[in-house]
């Protein structure tokens, strides 16, 4: 009896839990969240290219040549991107 209970409030909560899910479509939260981790993926992938490069990010100074100039590159079109990303999304309509 205790796991007919059990498999019957999990079933009811994940019906709810779908059901909120359904109506979600808010762009100026999305575009918060989704530039967000935009940002942190385009500074991942800027750390990852320094040390390949065999530099460290943050403290490569300015001798630190092409190498890190074209991981700065990389990463300012990558940040572009997230906010052009970013605008389409808050300019979404809201429910």
């Amino acid at each position: 009896m205790v796991s007919f209970l059990k498999i019957a409030s999990l079933t009811s909560l994940l019906f709810i839990l779908m059901h909120m899910l359904e109506y979600v479509s808010a762009g100026p939260i999305v575009a918060g969240s989704g530039v967000a981790m935009c940002y942190s993926a385009c500074n991942a992938g800027y750390v990852t290219c320094m040390m390949g490069c065999g530099l460290v990010a943050g403290v490569a100074g300015p001798l630190a040549g092409p190498a890190a100039a074209a991981c700065s590159v990389t990463q300012g079109a990558c940040m572009s991107a997230c906010t052009v990303g970013g605008l389409a999304a808050v300019t979404a309509p809201t429910p």
